[in-house]
């Protein structure tokens, strides 16, 4: 990724209001660092050292560091970032001490779950198990889990989720495997404190959407995003009236650390911008209407189908994470627009190199 000194701006702007000096001089690894959730925590970490001088190190835990490398170019180079060797399926070897451990590792879209449901649920549960037994070990200060609004499972109510309420979920159903390797690893989080007083907090995202995404992505906002940058009509595979709660890459990251370093102790916070909760269509509409373009409908294979998530309604309430003095900053039009206008930066960027 090529950083234009707008997206700087905005970074250093999330640095200031996250308020990181509760991470001065400290230490942080991230698992999935090269995602699209934990590059953009990343990305204002970097910030906080920049232009706060926050001297803190960052440990990024990834398959490998090629793929570090591409999403985060020239950034990489900093003497803060490091590359640490890591798989979530397997056990935990690392030879350094972090004061806080952030697991953002996982399949993290649908083609993924229908591909390889077992890993899918083995990089959940056996991922943070190894890593809460690492934070055990090293007295690390904070555990932060990130899970999925999919916990919540199907209700009949259209009312948005509070962190309380749980519906069903289908355990026999294979495309379970996600939100299953989430419901079994919060309690993972929830069990390590009470018996070994590991502190650890969980976050449950929305459907984040942002720049950092890969080209093999299949979330629907992935590639209403790739179709818009490549000029083309947005291709829907259903009617779109499910509900959702949308929230910008930036905006979640900027929450990630406040319950970080605010939240208490085994608890869960929803991550979602109030004025994004809208249906799969209207963020198609937004998208297309950014860029020009036209929404339009084609029936889902029976494969496509499979991988759909199960939730006709995932809309959070977010009230308790704004309560710890978090807000959204980009509203569902300037998130869209950003995620357009940078996707557009680098692939010109990268046509002049």
């Amino acid at each position: 990724m090529n950083y234009s000194e707008s997206y700087w701006e905005e970074l250093r702007e999330l640095a200031v209001s996250s308020d990181l000096s509760g991470m001065k001089g400290k230490s942080i690894v991230i698992t999935g660092g090269s995602g699209l959730i934990g590059s953009s925590v990343v990305d204002i970490l970097a910030a906080a050292n920049r232009y706060q001088n926050a001297n803190i190190t960052i440990y990024l835990a990834s398959l490998t560091e090629q793929e570090l490398e591409q999403r985060f170019g020239t950034l990489y180079q900093e003497p803060f970032m490091k590359y640490v060797p890591y798989n979530a399926l397997n056990p935990v070897k690392f030879d350094f001490r972090a004061d806080f451990v952030i697991h953002a590792a996982s399949n993290a879209h649908p083609a993924a779950y229908s591909a390889e449901p077992v890993e899918t649920l083995l990089a959940n549960v056996s991922g943070i198990k190894e890593l809460l037994d690492y934070a055990k070990r090293v007295s690390a200060e904070r555990v932060l889990y990130i899970s999925s609004s999919e916990v919540y499972g199907r209700k009949e109510e259209i009312r948005p989720y509070e962190e309380n309420d749980y519906g069903f979920v289908d355990i026999l159903n294979p495309r379970a495997c996600y939100p299953s390797g989430k419901r079994a690893s919060e309690t993972l989080c929830a069990a390590y404190y009470a018996e070994y007083g590991v502190e650890t907090v969980i976050v449950r995202p929305g459907h984040i959407y942002g720049p950092a995404v890969t080209a093999t992505d299949s979330r629907a906002t992935a590639q209403f995003a790739r179709d818009v940058l490549a000029g083309r009509d947005i291709l829907m595979k259903s009617a779109g009236t499910q509900l959702r709660s949308y929230c910008y890459s930036l905006d979640c990251a900027s929450a990630i650390l406040t319950v970080l370093l605010k939240g208490k102790a085994t608890e869960a916070y929803n991550i979602s911008n109030r004025d994004s909760v809208v249906s799969i269509r209207q963020i198609a509409e937004a998208f297309a209407e950014a860029s020009g373009q036209n929404v339009i409908f084609s029936s889902a294979t029976d494969k496509e189908q499979k991988s759909f998530n199960m939730m006709d309604n995932s809309s959070l309430n977010a009230e308790k994470l704004e309560a710890l003095g978090w807000y959204a900053r980009y509203s569902l039009q300037e998130g869209v627009r950003r995620t357009i206008a940078i996707m557009k930066y680098q692939k010109s960027s990268s046509h002049n190199q």
